[in-house]
């Protein structure tokens, strides 16, 4: 065995034994070295000025340039190996989830008497550090950039009605200068739901910085470019309405995201593994939790730092940040549409109709709205703002409307009735059932037409014949003008047909015959 270099791993048992007081001739016993080798090492820390018990607390590649003068790590065979093999641990360590870890066990499986892990992983991390050196270092300044995306795992509650697990997804954020942290639990990563975590972030750090760097998220970005990224509307709006800029990063680059993603990874020890084995019923108690060790997790000390991400922010770059505006963004969304003959726009997603100056029937407008509002612009001008309603019907205001379509728009179950009442009593009791019957299932506007229809009958037809049919139609449950129609018309016609009854008996007289004639 001589001249063969002893891993660090092997030095250091030796010297713990030799600290334990056990004899140099048993620790060669135990090791399966040779005496001599023991006594090299165990003199050398004896000589060394830090003394066993410090050289114990040395990592490895210290310790190794402690006993190894000149460093023989770096001449031997191994070496040569490994500066060969560099450029493949490089690229390996560029993909996605591999590990520093994984590189190695694969590298031992080819070189078994290769370094070992602690070797391995200074020698790698020295040549990383090399290559840096070339690249910019990144001064981020206080209150200037806030990178947001989201963790790639998710997070979950159970819904008490159905027992089914709902997934959520997480938004992190972080300060680029003090590295402050932010998560929040949303149902997906659309941008509604983006916006409003992005929205919630803001309001827990109490300001808007600068500048928002999002991953190329399609919530965010509608087309990733390096130089000039195509933004999605909205994240355009709130960035007009908050005063930030958005600039994502840049395609496959990582370094530009690195911190979020660096923060994800420390929010999947500090958050989802303490959350692993606890169930939640609502959105409202997993974002509670998380917002609870969310606050440990900033209140941390740092490594190498003698403060908290939440000290230094507080320190650095709270007062860096632009306020808060007065209300918060409300989501605006976007639809282009033709004004229709009736002097309407449809929103299609809520199935609703609303009203713009009939005058500008036919034209191109542009529909924006909010959870609340509507407006509609033509030509670039404002020409009419509505409340929002989610509910098929219409909206309309009567200056915007000709006259006949006043009377259209103004139609409703108490309108029917009231125009029922004033022609025909039959008539409004079958219109009181009519809209009754339906127990809220259908909406109103589908007995419109049917009603309609019935206030026509009853201008074409005799009264005595129409309130009868009204009165047969409720007594047995038909409600459709058809119905109603047939029901006049067989009334009608019975009322045309001779009547059949019997002979009466002709009175006394000169001519006839008595009962005597006959005898």
């Amino acid at each position: 065995m001589a001249g063969t270099i002893i891993d660090m791993s092997t030095i250091k048992q030796m010297l713990q034994l030799s600290q334990d007081g056990v004899s140099n001739r048993q620790i060669a016993r135990q090791l399966g070295i040779s005496r001599d080798k023991v006594n090299e090492f165990v003199n050398a820390a004896h000589k060394d000025s830090l003394g066993i018990n410090g050289l114990l607390k040395l990592e490895d590649p210290i310790l190794e340039r402690r006993f190894h003068s000149g460093n023989p790590a770096y001449t031997d065979d191994r070496m040569s190996t490994f500066l060969g093999l560099l450029p493949d641990f490089v690229e390996q360590l560029g993909h996605k989830h591999v590990t520093r870890l994984m590189v190695w066990e694969d590298y031992r499986k080819i070189y078994p008497d290769g370094y070992g892990k602690s070797q391995f992983f200074f020698h790698l991390a020295q040549h990383l550090k090399a290559q840096k050196q070339s690249t910019s270092v990144l001064r981020h300044e206080a209150g200037n950039e806030l990178y947001v995306d989201f963790a790639g795992d998710t997070l979950g509650y159970v819904d008490i009605n159905t027992g089914e697990c709902i997934p959520m997804q997480v938004f992190v954020a972080t300060l680029a200068c003090t590295d402050y942290a932010f998560a929040f639990c949303v149902p997906s990563q659309k941008t509604e739901d983006f916006l409003y975590a992005l929205v919630r972030c803001l309001e827990f750090y109490g300001g808007v910085p600068k500048i928002v760097v999002p991953d190329n998220l399609k919530a965010a970005v509608v087309k990733a470019d390096k130089y000039e990224p195509t933004i999605n509307k909205a994240m355009e709006d709130m960035g007009n309405h908050y005063g930030f800029v958005v600039l994502p990063c840049q395609p496959y680059s990582p370094t530009h995201k690195g911190l979020v993603e660096n923060q994800v990874k420390i929010i999947y020890h500090r958050i989802y593994a303490k959350l692993h084995n606890r169930q939640f019923f609502s959105a409202v108690e997993l974002n509670a939790s998380v917002a609870e060790f969310l606050k440990a997790h900033n209140r941390t000390r740092m490594q190498q730092r003698p403060y908290s991400r939440e000290e230094h922010f507080h320190a650095v770059e709270k007062e860096a940040l632009k306020p808060l505006p007065d209300t918060p963004y409300t989501m605006k969304r976007y639809a282009d549409v033709t004004v229709q003959q009736n002097g309407h726009v449809y929103l299609s997603c809520d199935k609703h109709y609303y009203s713009v100056p009939y005058t500008l029937i036919g034209c191109k407008a542009r529909i924006i709205f909010t959870t609340s509002l509507v407006k509609i612009y033509v030509k670039g001008e404002q020409v009419a703002v509505h409340s929002r309603e989610r509910n098929f019907g219409y909206t309309s205001n009567d200056d915007h409307l000709a006259s006949n379509t006043i009377a259209f728009t103004k139609r409703s179950a108490d309108y029917y009735k009231r125009r029922a009442q004033g022609v025909s009593g039959p008539l409004f009791q079958l219109f009181n059932l009519l809209f009754e019957r339906s127990n809220g299932s259908l909406p109103p506007e589908y007995y419109y037409k049917t009603c309609d229809m019935m206030l026509r009958l009853q201008r074409d037809n005799q009264s005595q014949f129409f309130d009868q049919a009204c009165e047969i139609c409720i007594e047995n449950h038909l409600f459709t003008g058809k119905r109603l129609e047939n029901v006049i018309k067989t009334l009608a016609k019975c009322s045309h047909e001779p009547s059949f009854t019997s002979t009466p008996t002709p009175k006394d007289h000169a001519n006839m015959r008595g009962n005597l004639f006959f005898q």
